[in-house]
């Protein structure tokens, strides 16, 4: 049997992480080169020259056109934390060079901090990927199907009438019958009115959707997709069918890493960050090496979310 090149790639080894980015100087200068590609840029106003100076332990710029300052963390998902670079560094690469997730407890371990400290660094890390991959809609040759997280709760409905079922669309794009992208959206469900949303961010204009029978997809057609319907057999023998084999296939892998990893999480109220966290994972898989310092680059351009955010009204457990 052949090796799969993409499954037996080397990524980065643990040994070359610490040569990289073991120190503080090495993250700091890493994250200056993520943020600032050609050079340093004022976020208020562009110039591109700016004096550097110290204050304390932080380093920061001080525009010469506005004298607006700033420093390395400022405007970026880091913004307000303490947590040395070497910590958010090796998280992520904790997160990245992994082919499943990792809990936050997993995290506290590996990182020396408290349980609150990881599961916050976890979800901002997360929260990163959720939005660098909304912007992502899969072309071209597509395969679309129905799906949920979560299980049967005591005194909830069964099946997927229970209350602790979060729904989701799994897709993925299709390159000469391989898979190159893929999207887990979750979903209010499977009506029109919800699926509408999904596939104006999720399919690009043009492209080509095979679903199953299921009615709430007839809303490509009216959407100006083209789209093809399936009919697959019950069973086992549904999933093995060449139009949806490669689907099939990866959202068996999606719910062996959150299951594999996770005992439990509040489903309706993050799945959207875990799924997110499979699909960049996914999406990036051609490169392992390169997905650290693609990482860094996206960390520098998402904005500040504080805990209240990632929380919302109610303390997590997870």
């Amino acid at each position: 049997m052949a090796i799969n090149g993409i499954q037996f790639q080397k990524g980065m080894s643990l040994a070359q992480f610490m040569k990289e980015y073991g120190t503080e100087e090495q993250c700091e200068a890493a994250l200056v080169k993520a943020r600032w590609r050609d050079g340093f840029e004022c976020p208020r106003c562009a110039h591109r020259l700016a004096y550097e100076f110290k204050r304390g332990a932080t380093r920061y710029w001080q525009c010469k056109a506005c004298r607006y300052q700033t420093s390395l963390r400022a405007g970026t998902v880091m913004e307000h934390g303490h947590l040395p670079l070497t910590t958010w560094f090796l998280a992520i690469y904790l997160m990245t060079q992994s082919k499943t997730n990792i809990a936050a407890l997993a995290l506290m371990r590996h990182l020396g901090v408290s349980w609150k400290a990881a599961w916050l660094l976890k979800h901002k890390l997360m929260e990163v990927m959720v939005q660098r991959e909304a912007g992502q809609p899969l072309q071209g040759e597509v395969r679309a199907d129905d799906a949920y997280l979560g299980g049967e709760r005591t005194g909830s409905g069964p099946g997927r009438g229970s209350s602790n079922k979060m729904a989701f669309v799994a897709a993925v794009e299709l390159r000469e019958g391989r898979p190159q992208r893929v999207r887990f959206d979750p979903v209010d469900g499977f009506s029109f009115a919800a699926l509408t949303p999904w596939a104006k961010c999720a399919i690009a204009p043009g492209s080509c959707v095979v679903t199953d029978g299921l009615l709430g997809f007839e809303v490509l057609e009216r959407l100006g997709y083209t789209h093809k319907v399936v009919l697959a057999p019950r069973g086992k023998a549904g999933t093995e069918i060449e139009p949806f084999k490669w689907l099939n296939v990866v959202l068996g892998n999606l719910k062996t890493a959150l299951s594999g990893t996770h005992h439990a999480f509040k489903f309706a109220k993050y799945a959207r960050r875990y799924l997110a966290e499979v699909q960049y994972r996914f999406n990036r898989r051609f490169d392992m090496a390169a997905m650290l310092p693609r990482m860094a680059v996206a960390v520098t351009h998402t904005r500040p979310c504080p805990r209240r955010k990632l929380l919302g009204k109610s303390e997590a457990k997870t």
